[in-house]
């Protein structure tokens, strides 16, 4: 009988957990649909959908590395470099490393994060880890979009290249 019990909880949540995948693939899918601008406004929606106050768009040319600057609820600077790129287009380095240059020093960061719609390179995620980076790659943009999964300034680790 308990063996049963815990077959079913196993089954349920096995369910739940693949029900909330397909959720948040969607959300990425949309994504994927956007242009570069309506993919940075997207995120700032989401950023004041949760909270954030003083959202602001400043990606474009002269932008040096951000796209989204916001406060978050409890009053940290967050500035957001968004990359809506194809799935097997990963983010490398050379981008994480342009924005490490700039986000502390000319934007003031507190919470930097680089946001995609694909992956990271596994260079990426090591000089992101390196210099405290927080990295959104698909599965996290779609457990943020979808609030199945937290906001980056609640996020403490990165993802596995």
């Amino acid at each position: 009988m308990r063996r049963a019990r815990k077959a079913e909880q196993r089954r349920l949540e096995a369910a739940r957990l693949a029900e909330i995948r397909q959720v948040q693939s969607r959300e990425v899918a949309r994504y994927h649909t956007m242009s570069p601008g309506e993919f940075e406004h997207a995120i700032a929606y989401l950023c004041q959908r949760d909270g954030c106050t003083d959202v602001k768009v400043v990606g474009g040319a002269g932008d040096l590395g951000a796209d989204v600057i916001a406060t978050t609820p409890d009053g940290r600077r967050v500035v957001i470099q968004c990359k809506r790129y194809g799935p097997t287009n990963k983010v490398g380095s050379p981008d994480a490393q342009r924005f490490g240059g700039t986000c502390y020093s000319m934007h003031g960061a507190h919470v930097p994060v680089l946001v995609t719609t694909s992956t990271f390179t596994r260079q990426a995620v090591g000089y992101a880890t390196a210099q405290g980076i927080r990295l959104y790659d698909e599965r996290a943009l779609g457990g943020w979009a979808s609030q199945t999964g937290p906001a980056p300034w609640h996020q403490a680790s990165v993802p596995a290249a």
